[in-house]
């Protein structure tokens, strides 16, 4: 329908409804004389312009009433109780007396059949245009604010394919009561049985200002159910603009960590970077990338992205370009491993502050090509660490892993090894040296979540190496702030570790995956496949020589630093550095065993 069409449909209603109402306000009073018959006409003649005028006021001919609320109601109110005011001033300015009880029957009426007239719009389209029976039910978890807002929403929704039939939430007040038709009908332990009972087929957990352990344990009641799960986006979410309030996403594992997720200090960063120039290397990668992204949240003058494949650095400075117009951002492509080009970049741009996240971290794929690692991992680290020595960058960040403690792998060794380098380079340069130790990350390449998925996809199996293997996880968002945070708390040879809680078992995350995909342990099989060499069953995030056990910000620890024999690393690094490039394969390989093994006895 147009829009004038419409406004001379709405008119033409509430003209009829105008003249219906006091006149039958009039009738039923038995009013007959000359007198009233004269008040009659000049009372309705009032009401009607008076009515059309606050209708307008009140853009009563501009809402969209299918969708109309509280918001709308009061709207009629106002204008149906002034158009009577203006009745009433009139009726005693020309007759010095005021029909009462006529103006109000007619402002019953009048309420009453403009209210009709508005919410029929609505009723006809919840009962005739979308009815709900081809809706899948839906289970709301949260009865605060934001479950109703989702309620309202689903209910105002033509498009939707959702329908809200009950709520659960865990205070006891709201039990028993109805929000927008809908009851509460429970407690989060009940939720299985209320998913049978109602015979739900989609849950929205709708606590966006929820601890992460309690929504773990929603989600962990809400996966014995089968029904597909969404959630709302968490407040830091909606905070940072990377969501709107009103977006639903999947369930995702990361949510089943069971911790809150690891806040920054704004005020001390921002010191740090702030009108700076920053220098990320392997810019391109996943702990890289997200780097880059949360640190031009802190408006530094200039970024370098640095890295060695030129996809996904050129992938990053277009999205940073986009959204960060203020900052001037720039690309170098080079290799950690080619000292004078590092020196060359660190001269030109004179960053303030270093990210070292360039490196190799697969560890069977290390385990066959150790001199990719050593090369990669430690000799790439000492040339950027000498390189932001001799450009007199202020802090120099290295991304480590908890393989570095007690290794068992080519990977672990040699992140080590760079570990002693950096701790090695603050005690004789002026730049401070820090490392930054992390579990598993959620979601980044090459990380077991990503298999996982496409092994579902493909219908399984999905393959664990050991039903006891366990390993400490985190995010990319928390990764990376954590190498920001570490750069801000940097006093110089530390190396600072994240309190992840507990270890997961790596069975229990295929198992919870599984299910977050709709599927059940017996259409995707778990299969085991035995332990990879240079993997360890448990991992560690701090030697026992290395630990402290206060925290120096919230969740983040900061290990000891022990001695370290350096001039024999770099004996070893100048040997393999000289090896002819015709040995044969399985030479190099014995070779670069016995360097990372030979370094780990020295250093012990």
């Amino acid at each position: 329908m147009g829009y004038r069409l419409r406004l001379s449909l709405l008119v033409l209603v509430d003209s009829v409804i105008v003249l219906f109402s006091i006149f039958i306000g009039y009738w039923l009073l038995a009013f007959s004389s000359s007198m009233i018959t004269t008040a009659l006409i000049v009372s309705s003649i009032a009401l009607f312009i008076s009515h059309h005028v606050f209708a307008h006021l009140f853009k009563l001919y501009k809402r969209v009433w299918q969708y109309a609320s509280i918001h709308e109601l009061m709207a009629i109110f106002k204008g149906v109780t002034l158009s009577i005011l203006v009745v009433a001033l009139i009726q005693f300015s020309m007759f010095q007396t005021v029909y009462t009880r006529t103006l109000v029957i007619t402002w019953m009426i009048h309420m009453i059949f403009i209210g009709a007239s508005r919410f029929i719009w609505r009723v006809y389209r919840d009962t005739v245009i979308s009815p709900n029976k081809n809706k899948k039910r839906t289970l709301i978890i949260g009865a605060g604010a934001a479950g109703t807002m989702v309620a309202r929403q689903l209910l105002n929704s033509e498009k939707s394919e959702l329908y809200p039939v009950a709520f659960i939430d865990d205070d006891f007040t709201k039990q028993h009561l109805e929000i927008l038709g809908c009851p509460v009908v429970g407690l989060t332990k009940d939720i299985k049985n209320v998913v049978e009972e109602k015979d739900i087929e989609h849950i929205i957990i709708a606590i966006p200002s929820a601890k992460k352990s309690d929504v773990n344990h929603i989600i962990k009641e809400t996966t014995n159910t089968k029904v597909k799960t969404q959630i709302m986006p968490s407040v830091e979410d909606i905070m940072s603009g990377k969501v709107s309030v009103n977006e639903m996403r999947d369930v995702q594992v990361e949510d089943l960590l069971g911790r809150d997720p690891v806040t920054l200090d704004s005020e001390s960063i921002s010191g740090k970077l702030t009108g700076k120039t920053v220098l990320v290397t392997g810019a391109g990668g996943s702990i890289g990338s997200e780097v880059c992204r949360q640190v031009c949240g802190f408006n530094p003058s200039k970024l370098i992205l640095l890295g060695h494949g030129e996809n996904s650095i050129y992938e990053i400075e277009i999205e940073l370009r986009n959204k960060f117009k203020q900052i001037e951002i720039l690309t170098e492509i080079a290799d950690v491993q080619d000292a004078a080009r590092m020196k060359a970049v660190m001269m030109l741009h004179l960053p303030d502050v270093v990210y070292h996240a360039a490196a190799h971290k697969h560890v069977p794929l290390m385990e066959r090509n150790p001199h990719e690692a050593v090369k990669n991992n430690v000799i790439g680290t000492k040339n950027t660490a000498e390189a932001a020595d001799e450009a007199g960058v202020k802090v120099f960040v290295m991304v480590s892993t908890d393989k570095a403690v007690n290794p068992t792998s080519v990977m672990g060794s040699t992140k080590r090894i760079a570990e002693m380098i950096i701790q090695h380079m603050d005690m004789v340069s002026n730049t401070k040296f820090v490392a930054v130790r992390f579990g598993n990350v959620l979601g980044s390449r090459g990380s077991v979540i990503p298999l996982f998925k496409k092994q579902i996809a493909a219908g399984g199996p999905v393959t664990v190496t050991h039903p006891d293997m366990e390993r400490y996880f985190m995010t990319i968002p928390e990764a990376s702030r954590l190498v920001i945070q570490a750069g801000a708390l940097a006093k110089g040879g530390e190396i600072f570790v994240l309190d992840m809680g507990e270890p997961v078992k790596i069975v229990d995350l295929a198992k919870n995956l599984i299910r977050l995909s709709g599927f059940t342990e017996d259409e995707i099989k778990i299969k085991f496949s035995g332990m990879r060499p240079g993997e360890k069953m448990f991992e560690e995030l701090l030697g026992k020589d290395e630990v402290h056990d206060e925290q120096i910000y919230p969740m983040i620890y900061r290990g000891k630093t022990p001695p370290v024999n350096v001039e024999v690393i770099f004996e070893l690094i100048r040997e393999f550095d000289s090896l002819p490039v015709d040995h044969l394969r399985d030479q190099v390989l014995d070779i670069a065993h016995f360097r990372v093994e030979k370094l780990l006895d020295v250093v012990g």
